[in-house]
């Protein structure tokens, strides 16, 4: 299988709801760093699994709508708490859906999996991986 990962970051504000999360239930920042890793088992006609500087784009354009965001405050997000897992899981929403628009080419249309991991700090991270 054949990978390209591509990085950013973003920075946003949230709270828990839960004594699970103890002193998080009150607002917090967070700066992310994400990866964002395409797969696929066969390079494309250019010999791609995706044109780095398209996935590049795409993934900096998602994230600018969330940095610097309080997440209590989106519609999208009421009632949910936005952990590192969940948030995992709506960017890959996001990627897919760009990819089914074409926004990384039509070839992307074949990719196998994109993996979308959110690096909380340099000793935890999450990540949510399926079909785009």
């Amino acid at each position: 299988m054949y990978s390209l990962n591509v990085r950013d970051h973003f920075m946003i504000a949230h709270s828990f709801a839960g004594e699970t999360f103890g002193p998080a239930q009150k607002l917090h920042g967070a700066t992310y760093v994400v990866d964002v890793t395409f797969r696929r088992r066969a390079l494309d006609a250019d010999g791609l699994v995706v044109d780095i500087g398209r996935a590049s784009e795409v993934v900096k354009a998602l994230l600018a709508d969330l940095n610097y965001q309080n997440l209590d405050e989106r519609e999208e997000f009421r009632g949910q708490n936005t952990t590192t897992e969940f948030l995992a899981h709506a960017l890959h929403q996001r990627v897919a859906s760009a990819i089914h628009a074409g926004e990384l080419g039509e070839s992307a249309r074949e990719l196998d999996a994109v993996c979308v991991t959110l690096n909380e700090s340099h000793i935890a991270w999450a990540s949510y991986e399926a079909a785009p």
